[in-house]
Protein backbone atom coordinates (compact mmCIF):
# COMPACT_ATOMS: atom_id res chain seq x y z
CA UNK A 1 0.00 0.00 0.00
CA UNK A 2 2.93 2.34 0.64
CA UNK A 3 1.15 4.40 3.31
CA UNK A 4 2.10 4.27 6.96
CA UNK A 5 -0.80 3.81 9.35
CA UNK A 6 -0.74 4.46 13.07
CA UNK A 7 -2.29 1.37 14.60
CA UNK A 8 0.01 -0.11 17.19
CA UNK A 9 0.35 -2.86 19.75
CA UNK A 10 1.20 -0.96 22.88
CA UNK A 11 1.95 -1.00 26.57
CA UNK A 12 -0.69 -1.85 29.13
CA UNK A 13 -2.83 1.18 29.77
CA UNK A 14 -1.91 2.84 33.06
CA UNK A 15 -4.10 5.92 33.57
CA UNK A 16 -1.66 7.88 35.73
CA UNK A 17 1.31 7.23 33.42
CA UNK A 18 -0.65 8.10 30.27
CA UNK A 19 -2.09 11.21 31.89
CA UNK A 20 1.36 12.49 32.86
CA UNK A 21 2.64 11.82 29.35
CA UNK A 22 -0.17 13.64 27.53
CA UNK A 23 -0.09 16.64 29.91
CA UNK A 24 3.67 16.92 29.27
CA UNK A 25 3.21 16.23 25.53
CA UNK A 26 5.94 13.60 25.94
CA UNK A 27 6.98 12.55 22.41
CA UNK A 28 8.42 9.26 23.66
CA UNK A 29 4.83 8.08 24.14
CA UNK A 30 3.69 9.07 20.67
CA UNK A 31 2.08 6.04 19.03
CA UNK A 32 1.93 4.10 22.29
CA UNK A 33 -1.54 5.27 23.34
CA UNK A 34 -4.37 7.59 22.30
CA UNK A 35 -6.45 9.95 24.43
CA UNK A 36 -10.21 10.10 24.03
CA UNK A 37 -11.78 13.36 25.27
CA UNK A 38 -15.35 12.63 26.35
CA UNK A 39 -16.48 16.27 26.24
CA UNK A 40 -15.58 16.64 22.54
CA UNK A 41 -15.78 13.08 21.23
CA UNK A 42 -12.27 13.46 19.74
CA UNK A 43 -9.22 11.24 20.21
CA UNK A 44 -5.65 12.56 20.07
CA UNK A 45 -1.98 11.65 20.16
CA UNK A 46 -0.03 12.45 23.37
CA UNK A 47 1.74 15.28 21.49
CA UNK A 48 -1.44 17.07 20.39
CA UNK A 49 -0.89 20.88 20.39
CA UNK A 50 -4.45 21.59 21.55
CA UNK A 51 -4.85 22.64 25.19
CA UNK A 52 -5.11 19.38 27.20
CA UNK A 53 -8.51 18.45 28.54
CA UNK A 54 -9.12 17.92 32.24
CA UNK A 55 -7.99 14.51 33.46
CA UNK A 56 -11.52 13.72 34.64
CA UNK A 57 -12.74 13.98 31.04
CA UNK A 58 -10.32 11.64 29.29
CA UNK A 59 -9.96 7.93 28.57
CA UNK A 60 -6.93 6.13 27.15
CA UNK A 61 -6.76 3.52 24.41
CA UNK A 62 -3.93 1.28 23.14
CA UNK A 63 -4.85 1.80 19.48
CA UNK A 64 -6.59 4.20 17.14
CA UNK A 65 -9.02 1.43 16.25
CA UNK A 66 -10.01 1.03 19.91
CA UNK A 67 -10.68 4.76 20.23
CA UNK A 68 -12.85 4.72 17.11
CA UNK A 69 -14.68 1.59 18.25
CA UNK A 70 -15.52 3.51 21.44
CA UNK A 71 -17.10 6.27 19.35
CA UNK A 72 -14.30 8.87 19.21
CA UNK A 73 -13.32 10.76 16.03
CA UNK A 74 -9.68 11.43 15.00
CA UNK A 75 -8.26 14.84 15.83
CA UNK A 76 -7.61 17.00 12.78
CA UNK A 77 -4.84 18.93 14.55
CA UNK A 78 -2.49 16.16 15.72
CA UNK A 79 -3.54 13.73 12.92
CA UNK A 80 -3.43 10.28 14.56
CA UNK A 81 -2.84 8.70 11.14
CA UNK A 82 0.70 10.15 11.16
CA UNK A 83 1.75 8.77 14.56
CA UNK A 84 4.89 6.60 14.54
CA UNK A 85 4.55 2.84 14.39
CA UNK A 86 5.53 1.64 17.85
CA UNK A 87 6.83 -1.90 18.32
CA UNK A 88 7.71 -3.68 21.55
CA UNK A 89 6.90 -7.31 21.03
CA UNK A 90 6.99 -10.08 23.60
CA UNK A 91 5.61 -13.59 23.19
CA UNK A 92 2.15 -13.63 21.66
CA UNK A 93 2.46 -9.98 20.71
CA UNK A 94 4.64 -11.15 17.81
CA UNK A 95 1.59 -12.84 16.30
CA UNK A 96 -0.39 -9.64 16.62
CA UNK A 97 2.46 -7.69 15.05
CA UNK A 98 2.57 -10.00 12.02
CA UNK A 99 -1.19 -9.87 11.52
CA UNK A 100 -1.23 -6.12 12.08
CA UNK A 101 1.41 -5.48 9.46
CA UNK A 102 -0.43 -7.70 6.98
CA UNK A 103 -3.57 -5.61 7.57
CA UNK A 104 -1.87 -2.22 7.54
CA UNK A 105 0.86 -2.66 4.94
CA UNK A 106 -0.59 -5.37 2.66
CA UNK A 107 -4.32 -4.70 3.02
CA UNK A 108 -4.90 -8.32 4.00
CA UNK A 109 -8.57 -7.68 4.88
CA UNK A 110 -9.34 -5.25 2.06
CA UNK A 111 -9.83 -7.48 -0.98
CA UNK A 112 -13.17 -8.99 -1.84
CA UNK A 113 -13.41 -12.37 -0.16
CA UNK A 114 -10.67 -11.59 2.39
CA UNK A 115 -11.49 -13.06 5.80
CA UNK A 116 -10.10 -13.11 9.33
CA UNK A 117 -9.86 -16.90 8.96
CA UNK A 118 -7.43 -16.58 6.03
CA UNK A 119 -5.45 -13.91 7.84
CA UNK A 120 -5.19 -16.16 10.90
CA UNK A 121 -3.91 -19.02 8.75
CA UNK A 122 -1.14 -16.77 7.43
CA UNK A 123 0.13 -16.08 10.95
CA UNK A 124 -0.30 -19.65 12.15
CA UNK A 125 -3.22 -19.40 14.60
CA UNK A 126 -6.95 -19.95 14.55
CA UNK A 127 -9.37 -17.12 13.81
CA UNK A 128 -10.78 -17.16 17.35
CA UNK A 129 -7.31 -17.02 18.88
CA UNK A 130 -6.31 -14.12 16.63
CA UNK A 131 -9.46 -12.25 17.56
CA UNK A 132 -8.75 -12.82 21.25
CA UNK A 133 -5.18 -11.55 20.86
CA UNK A 134 -6.37 -8.42 19.08
CA UNK A 135 -8.88 -7.79 21.85
CA UNK A 136 -6.15 -8.24 24.47
CA UNK A 137 -3.52 -5.97 22.91
CA UNK A 138 -5.51 -3.56 20.74
CA UNK A 139 -8.98 -3.58 22.32
CA UNK A 140 -10.36 -3.92 18.80
CA UNK A 141 -11.16 -6.73 16.36
CA UNK A 142 -9.13 -7.41 13.19
CA UNK A 143 -12.02 -6.02 11.14
CA UNK A 144 -12.13 -2.81 13.19
CA UNK A 145 -8.38 -2.41 12.80
CA UNK A 146 -8.68 -2.90 9.04
CA UNK A 147 -11.41 -0.26 8.86
CA UNK A 148 -9.23 2.25 10.71
CA UNK A 149 -6.26 1.39 8.47
CA UNK A 150 -8.30 2.11 5.32
CA UNK A 151 -9.57 5.42 6.65
CA UNK A 152 -6.10 6.49 7.78
CA UNK A 153 -4.61 5.66 4.38
CA UNK A 154 -7.31 7.78 2.77
CA UNK A 155 -6.74 10.69 5.18
CA UNK A 156 -3.04 10.75 4.42
CA UNK A 157 -3.70 10.68 0.68
CA UNK A 158 -6.19 13.54 1.01
CA UNK A 159 -3.67 15.62 2.97
CA UNK A 160 -0.58 14.78 0.94
CA UNK A 161 -1.79 14.36 -2.67
CA UNK A 162 -4.20 15.92 -5.15
CA UNK A 163 -5.56 12.57 -6.31
CA UNK A 164 -9.30 12.46 -7.12
CA UNK A 165 -11.49 10.91 -4.46
CA UNK A 166 -12.22 7.82 -6.57
CA UNK A 167 -8.50 7.07 -6.84
CA UNK A 168 -8.01 7.70 -3.13
CA UNK A 169 -10.82 5.29 -2.32
CA UNK A 170 -9.24 2.56 -4.44
CA UNK A 171 -5.69 3.10 -3.17
CA UNK A 172 -6.87 3.16 0.45
CA UNK A 173 -8.52 -0.25 0.05
CA UNK A 174 -12.20 0.60 -0.25
CA UNK A 175 -14.27 -1.38 -2.72
CA UNK A 176 -16.22 1.64 -3.93
CA UNK A 177 -16.40 5.42 -3.69
CA UNK A 178 -19.77 5.15 -1.97
CA UNK A 179 -18.35 2.90 0.73
CA UNK A 180 -15.36 5.22 1.17
CA UNK A 181 -17.57 8.30 1.59
CA UNK A 182 -19.81 6.49 4.07
CA UNK A 183 -17.03 5.12 6.29
CA UNK A 184 -14.97 8.33 6.19
CA UNK A 185 -17.96 10.42 7.25
CA UNK A 186 -18.72 7.92 10.02
CA UNK A 187 -15.19 8.17 11.42
CA UNK A 188 -14.47 11.89 10.91
CA UNK A 189 -17.98 13.27 11.25
CA UNK A 190 -17.68 15.02 7.88
CA UNK A 191 -17.25 13.95 4.24
CA UNK A 192 -13.78 13.67 2.68
CA UNK A 193 -14.58 16.49 0.24
CA UNK A 194 -14.87 18.90 3.19
CA UNK A 195 -11.40 17.95 4.40
CA UNK A 196 -10.07 18.48 0.87
CA UNK A 197 -11.76 21.90 0.55
CA UNK A 198 -10.24 23.10 3.81
CA UNK A 199 -6.82 21.92 2.69
CA UNK A 200 -6.88 23.90 -0.55
CA UNK A 201 -8.63 26.94 0.90
CA UNK A 202 -5.95 27.29 3.58
CA UNK A 203 -8.65 27.45 6.27
CA UNK A 204 -7.73 26.42 9.77
CA UNK A 205 -8.77 22.83 10.38
CA UNK A 206 -10.10 22.14 13.84
CA UNK A 207 -11.23 18.83 15.25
Amino acid sequence: MGVRVSIVVSMSIDFAECDRARLARDSTYDGRFYTGVRTTGIYCRPVCPVRPARSANVSFFPSAAAAEAAGFRPCLRCRPETAPFCSAWIGSRATVERALRLIVEDGALDAEGATVERLAERVGVGARQLTRLFARYLQASPSEVAKTARVQRAKRLIDETSLPMTEIAMQAGFGSLRRFNSVFAEVYGRPPTEIRRKKFSGAAVLA
